[in-house]
Order: C-alpha cells, then structure tokens, then sequence
C-alpha cells in the first residue's frame, strides 16, 4: 500500500479525546444513518413483496379459471386450478432454461465485466417442468378414467409426455459440458406445446405457429430478463457494466415486445370473437393479461429512460425487479388462458 499523507497535528490521535458528533450530513451517510435505515427497510420490504406477489399468483392459478367462467354459462373444467398450477411450473421452466441460454450471450461482450456468474437453475427448472408435464398426464388419465398406457395414446396424452421427454433430455443437456445442446429439446419442447394447446378444427396450423413465436419469444424475455437481474446483483459494485448489461438486454427487449405483440393480437383475433370477449372466460382472462402488460410496459418504458438519464443503474434496476414480479403474474394468467374453454364454440351456437 502507498503510505498516506502526514498526520496533521491538530488532527485527533488514536488516543486522544473523541471528536464531536458527525453532522447530519454525515450521519445519514453512516451505517446506522438515513441510509442505512433504508438499506434495512428495502432488505425486508423485498422479501415481502415477493411473498405477496407469490401468493397472489398461487390464489390466480387456483381459482382463476373458476372466477373468469363465472357467469358465462361455459362448461366447467375438471381440476382447472391444478391444471393451471401446473402449466405456470411448465411455462416457468421453459422461461428460466431458455433465459440462461441466451443472457449469457448478452453479458459476454461487456466490457470491463466481473468474472462473478449466477448459479445455473437450468437443471432443475426442466426437471420441475417434466414433472409437471407427467403431472398433466395423470390428471388427464383420472379425468377420461384411462390408464396411464392408454392415455399415452391419446392426442394430449402423447404431446405430454414428448414435452416431459424433452424437458428431462434438456435437464441432461444443462447438466453436461454442452448445455447449448438443450436448444434441440426445448424446441421440441415449445413445438409440441403448441400442438397441444391448439386441438381445434379451424387453421390449427397456424395457430400452433402464433404460439411457438409468442410463448418463445415470452420465455426469453421473462427469463432473460431474470438472469441478467440476477447478475447485476452481483454486479452492484461495478455500475458501469451493469450500465451496460442493463442496456444490451432493452434493446434485445424491444423486439421480443414487438413479436409477443404481433403474434398475441393475430392469436387473440383468430380464436376469440369480439362480441363474447366480456361474456366468456377466455375474453376476461384475456383482458386480465392485456392490462397486466400494459403495466409491464410502463415499467420497461420507465427503466429504460432512467438508464438512459442516469449513470448510476440502481434506480432502473429497481423498476425492471417490479417489471419482473408483474412478468411472473403474466405467466399464471397465460397458463389461465390454455385452461379455459376455447370461446370460438359460443359462435358457432345455434
């Protein structure tokens, strides 16, 4: 260490008399200061908000499908809570493998970046979203009253358990010294997913097409976004990179918006027509999920700018942690909506 400068003599020894108190100006800057008082307040208040915000998703997964069919006269869903329990395990996971398969590629070029990195979810996240596929399976199998083997058989039944196989080969994949090879089953994974919530007889085709570009472009962005927050955690002592991680990722953001908002409106054109949006189950969970976005946009618009205005990226961080609670409760009403009866048969009704 470089020596320091010459004590000055009327500065205090060690063993002399203490000073006086600090200002206030220099109390609010000690631990046990105005900042430090805030520090304690957002060490606890965080926690809780995502305690709350868990709940409030659990409460929407359970019961909103019941509470969105209330009143519209649509047939009720067999164990629709469950079912949408977990299809939000599934649409998760497949956004936390996805998310560490790309945010890496988005912290690489920072310059000036610490050599700290996350811990890697990948593994579990697509164990938990196979079970949760094989979950489906047996709740599909107690609701037709078939076996295992025979429901296997059936339509749903064998896109399940593809996407269960898949889920667990991309678990393998993460877990080896390869795990970019887990693009290969989650493709197959977002594939048959999107077969499967798409058994009508009118163009399922392209309504399968809508949801692969919508539910991968929903993945990465809910995922990513999750990573590289993650990472500017462990950052915080090195504001420029994470400046910098903060601004690769909105722009990446922008054109992810942009798909999830071309293929959402084709989808919600093709499948729901306008004159049932407020008497069916469909419309009502679709209207949940559009101002649920549209307070997602706010947030994004909002980091954005104060990352553009600001050096320091703690402010924009702070809004994109909101951005990403209000993504989570996005991913429960999405599940909602693969959950509720398809709306198109109460036009077709003589």
């Amino acid at each position: 260490m470089f020596p320091g400068p010459p004590a000055d003599p009327a500065t205090p020894t060690a063993g002399s008399m203490p000073s006086a108190a600090p200002p206030a100006a220099e109390a609010a800057r000690t631990p046990g200061g105005a900042t430090g008082a805030a520090s304690a307040r957002r060490a606890w208040t965080a926690p809780l908000l995502l305690g709350c915000a868990g709940v409030l998703a659990l409460c929407i997964a359970l019961f909103g499908p019941g509470l969105m069919a209330r009143g519209t006269g649509e047939l009720r869903i067999p164990g629709a809570g469950l079912t949408t329990v977990l299809r939000t395990v599934l649409f998760a996971a497949l956004a936390l493998h996805l998310g560490e398969l790309l945010a890496p590629q988005l912290i690489r070029p920072v310059r000036g970046r610490p050599r700290t990195a996350v811990r890697s979810w990948a593994v579990f996240a697509s164990l938990a979203g196979a079970a949760a596929a094989a979950g489906q399976i047996v709740r599909l199998a107690a609701v037709s009253d078939l076996g295992i083997t025979e429901t296997y058989g059936t339509r749903e039944g064998g896109l399940l358990l593809l996407i269960a196989n898949g889920l667990a080969v991309a678990a393998l994949c993460a877990a080896s010294r390869r795990p970019a090879l887990a693009l290969a089953p989650l493709a197959a994974v977002i594939g048959a997913e999107a077969l499967r919530a798409h058994p009508e007889a009118y163009s399922p085709e392209f309504g399968a097409a809508l949801t692969v570009v919508h539910l991968t472009a929903a993945s990465l962005w809910t995922g990513g976004l999750l990573y590289v927050l993650r990472t500017l955690w462990l950052w915080r002592g090195s504001p420029a990179a994470a400046r910098a991680l903060l601004g690769r990722y909105a722009r990446l953001a922008i054109w992810l918006y942009a798909a999830l908002a071309a293929t959402g409106t084709a989808s919600a054109l093709r499948r729901l027509p306008l004159d049932v949006v407020p008497t069916s189950a469909y419309g009502r969970t679709l209207l949940l999920k559009l101002a649920l976005m549209a307070v997602v946009s706010v947030l994004a618009v909002a980091a954005r700018r104060r990352m553009l205005r600001d050096t320091d990226p703690s402010a924009a961080c702070r809004l994109a942690r909101r951005e990403q609670v209000v993504l989570g409760l996005v991913v429960v009403v999405s599940a909602v909506l693969t959950v509720v009866p398809d709306p198109h048969w109460i036009s077709l009704r003589p």
